[in-house]
């Protein structure tokens, strides 16, 4: 029987020596199966320099690898769509500023030009104006020009004396038309506030 034990003890030694390895885990496997990889990783970083060609430890370091590249590229990706969105914001903030400084100056324009057509007793045109304009009546003056016998009526004359207590001026003489006269008066009152 021991004999027996011994030989058959012996074949399955032999048996199991010539049986093929088991081959190591691929890159495949361990990034299928995270904690095969951990541990893996667990047991080459506890021997570095006896595990550091051992086809297990380079495969899962390619693994590790390649998990890494993954995350980054989902890092840069998240970020890259975060810096978008971040433009796409500001080029909306840029083009409302933009709208609001456009229309405020068509605001002021607005305001600048019924102030101006104030002056000649218009309205300026409106927006919704929907009916149609004439455009030879734009051209056409409002302002009433007053005949030259009312220029000459309300003129005022030598004989008509201010008020007392006034401070309206007092014209002592007619001022001068031409440029030559008007030179002289200049000089006049130069030499007047030299002495």
């Amino acid at each position: 029987m021991k004999l027996r034990f011994t030989m058959l003890l012996s074949g399955l030694l032999i048996l199991v020596g010539c049986a093929e390895e088991v081959p190591p885990p691929s890159v495949h496997d361990f990034l299928d199966d995270p904690n095969a990889l951990e541990a893996a990783m667990v047991r080459c970083a506890v021997n570095r320099s006896g595990t550091r060609y051992d086809a297990e430890c380079v495969n899962a370091r390619q693994a590790v690898s390649i998990i890494e590249a993954k995350e980054e590229r989902a890092r840069r990706d998240a970020f890259e769509a975060q810096s978008e969105a971040k433009r796409a914001a500001l080029r909306r903030t840029q083009q409302a500023q933009a709208e609001a400084r456009r229309r405020a100056e068509e605001a002021e324009r607005r305001r600048t030009e019924a102030a101006y057509l104030a002056q000649f007793g218009e309205l300026p045109p409106g927006e919704d104006d929907e009916e149609p304009v004439d455009e030879t009546a734009l051209n056409a003056p409002t302002a009433v020009i007053p005949p030259p016998e009312q220029d000459q009526q309300l003129a005022p004359t030598d004989t008509t004396l201010p008020p007392a207590g006034s401070n309206a001026p007092v014209i002592d003489q007619e001022p001068p038309s031409d440029l030559s006269d008007i030179r002289e008066e200049l000089r006049r009152r130069n030499d007047e506030s030299d002495n």
